[in-house]
């Protein structure tokens, strides 16, 4: 039989919730991930990478704050934590590939439309990973044209993001990118959950797995300190909040000086042209004999 389902049994208190903490997430990771554009000299990969870890713990976090208000009457939801595990894994490394492959190629064209397209299927793989990673007494059923349309909005949305990100034009466009972000994941979360439906076998079979409190919570230790790690990276960082270019480091080579001195005067054209030719030399005429 088919049961009711709750995704707001606190209200509007995890939907809220979840979005800042998908919007942090964005914002900490999109400037880690376009830092090297910021500020000359930066070590790309490093950069990358934890922008990577920050997005996808991100998604991650608010993914599951969701589903702590998620409840379906009368059946226990249990989690299976190698899949929770796995859910967090494909998150970072999807989000990851998308994140290089703008980060080396560029927010513009094929490179964009590819790391943007990677980044929301990293997005709604790690949902619904995360949704296979749920135990209960009952059967999970998807409407297929809702699925897709949750699967665009997260592509569409997280490109959306990765250009606003790579725009290095100062604090608005990095909060904007970040929100466009939050929207991405939480838009994605809940058109999702609206394709779903939970058919209830009724039987008293235990479910495997354990519970929310006793599984997620712990669990969420890990991704939210490292979202605390990207934030004091960001803060005692002031250009990656500003967004200005760094100054690009002079080359020094050996015997050219840094900043040549020009001792002549640029009213005397002639003047440099003799010296830039050298010294004149001077040439008689011999008699000649007629």
């Amino acid at each position: 039989m088919q049961s009711t389902v709750d995704g707001f049994s606190y209200g509007l208190v995890t939907p809220v919730v979840a979005f800042l903490m998908a919007c942090l997430g964005g914002a900490l990771g999109l400037r880690c991930a376009t830092r090297p554009l910021v500020v000359a000299g930066s070590w790309r990969p490093g950069w990358l990478a934890l922008g990577s870890a920050a997005i996808g713990s991100g998604i991650w976090t608010m993914h599951f704050i969701a589903m702590m208000g998620f409840t379906i009457e009368s059946t226990p939801i249990h989690y299976d934590r190698v899949m929770t595990f796995a859910s967090l894994a494909v998150a970072v490394v999807m989000v990851g590939v998308g994140i290089f492959i703008v980060g080396y190629r560029g927010a513009t064209g094929t490179a964009l439309f590819t790391g943007g397209t990677i980044t929301g299927l990293g997005i709604a793989s790690m949902h619904y990973l995360g949704m296979a990673s749920m135990s209960l007494d009952g059967q999970l059923a998807y409407d297929t044209p809702t699925v897709a349309a949750s699967v665009a909005i997260a592509m569409a949305a997280a490109t959306a993001a990765l250009w606003a990100a790579a725009q290095t034009r100062g604090f608005l466009w990095s909060v904007g990118a970040s929100l466009v972000m939050g929207l991405a994941v939480t838009g994605m979360h809940y058109t999702g959950m609206a394709a779903l439906e939970i058919h209830v076998h009724g039987t008293a079979d235990p479910t495997a797995g354990e519970s929310a409190a006793a599984l997620l919570a712990p669990m969420m230790l890990g991704p939210l300190a490292l979202l605390v790690l990207a934030g004091i990276v960001v803060i005692f960082d002031p250009l990656m909040i500003t967004g200005r270019p760094g100054p690009v480091p002079a080359e020094h080579k050996p015997g050219i000086p840094a900043h040549p001195r020009h001792h002549s005067s640029p009213t005397h054209p002639t003047r440099l042209r003799l010296r830039a030719r050298g010294p004149v030399e001077h040439r008689t005429r011999a008699p000649q004999n007629r």
